[in-house]
């Protein structure tokens, strides 16, 4: 079954992809590792022979106060191959229809606040937008609802034979027990591609997209042809240099570290203590990879933090500078956050919807285009 699991940096002894080492978790903070058991960004990716329908087995969990956030229902979305060329990403329709053949739809009904004492939007929504950023070789097919429990689900494909990604219904945090092919037919693991590594915040986690599948990591790593690993942690990713070593062991063919943020409020940090957290991270990040390709995505635009200064006198503008410093001082490179984003893509002042996940997916592909042949080939 693992074969078949892309994005997954960890396992837990029950099945259960995880974002953290569990070997290291008395290191993390525990915000840290609540954060890591949701499986953000992990998918099933494979190749179809003649098969009509795929059945998944799982096993779910309610969703917490925490999880049930956003506009994201527990549902299965399966993405297809649009067999077109790849032109990056671009704002489309995206199809995608309800699969009555799957269980109850599980979104929590209430909304909770979120780590930042942001207001959430109830999590129970229709099963499929109208429209979301995607790029221009993969598009959205089938929504199919999960629910807490043990379960098996059947998934109709749109054609028997082709490569399909289906994303995890990520705030019952399953844990996935089989895949078949349905009335005859072959299923092999799609060829894997080069390793990305995304540490971050909530926003690297997905909030606020309407689907995983939009979350900016998954974006630019679907335009890009490499394997995205989610390691953003809502609320928390302050540098915690555990996280640092973490990803200094892991296999990686290019890396982005995107966070800050939560250092204004959350952890409230001084330019100086950031600039020195965000260079020992760094440091710690290239004992591991030398010659890894490193990109730094300083924090992108909150209104209420930017010239405001928290409890130990840093405007959010100042820890953007300390960040972007740190990068450079450590010879990664850099892009520049704060000007990405405009107000109008923030859902709640904080977080970016899908057209903001688009437009971050948009910035971060090109970047990584411009510095490395290999991506803009891809």
């Amino acid at each position: 079954m693992r074969e078949f699991v892309r994005g997954a940096a960890w396992w837990t002894e029950d099945g259960r992809a995880v974002r953290a080492d569990p070997a290291d978790r008395d290191r993390l903070p525990g915000d840290t590792w609540e954060r890591a058991g949701l499986p953000a960004g992990v998918r099933l990716e494979f190749t179809a022979r003649a098969v009509s329908a795929v059945e998944i087995a799982y096993t779910a969990s309610p969703p917490s106060r925490t999880d049930a956030y956003g506009t994201a229902p527990a549902v299965f979305t399966l993405l297809t191959d649009s067999g077109e060329e790849n032109g990056g990403i671009r704002t489309g329709t995206v199809e995608a229809r309800a699969d009555d053949a799957g269980a109850d739809d599980a979104g929590a009904d209430d909304a909770g606040a979120d780590d930042e004492g942001l207001a959430r939007r109830p999590a129970r929504v229709p099963a499929a937008g109208p429209s979301a950023p995607c790029d221009g070789r993969v598009r959205a097919v089938r929504d199919t609802p999960a629910a807490p429990g043990s379960h098996a689900v059947r998934i109709q494909l749109p054609q028997p034979d082709g490569d399909f990604v289906l994303h995890l219904p990520e705030t019952l945090r399953p844990a996935l027990t089989g895949l078949r092919p349905v009335g005859g037919g072959t299923l092999q693991p799609r060829q894997r591609q080069p390793r990305w590594l995304v540490y971050g915040d909530s926003i690297v986690e997905g909030w606020s997209t309407s689907r995983p599948h939009l979350a900016w990591p998954a974006l630019a790593g679907r335009a890009l042809g490499v394997e995205s690993v989610n390691l953003g942690y809502a609320g928390a990713a302050r540098g915690e240099l555990a996280s640092a070593e973490q990803l200094a062991s892991l296999d990686a063919d290019l890396i982005t570290i995107a966070f800050g943020t939560n250092c204004w409020s959350r952890v409230p940090h001084s330019a100086r203590l950031l600039y020195e957290t965000a260079r020992a991270f760094l440091d710690l990040v290239r004992r591991g990879h030398p010659a890894t390709p490193l990109l730094v995505v300083s924090p992108v635009l909150r209104p209420d933090a930017e010239a405001v200064p928290n409890a130990l006198g840093a405007t959010l503008r100042d820890l953007r500078t300390a960040v972007e410093r740190a990068a450079l001082d450590a010879g990664a490179e850099v892009l520049p956050g704060g000007g990405l984003l405009e107000a109008g893509h923030l859902v709640d002042g904080v977080h970016p919807g899908d057209a903001g996940h688009g437009v971050l997916a948009d910035a971060v592909a090109s970047a990584l285009r411009k510095g490395h042949s290999w991506a803009a080939s891809s």
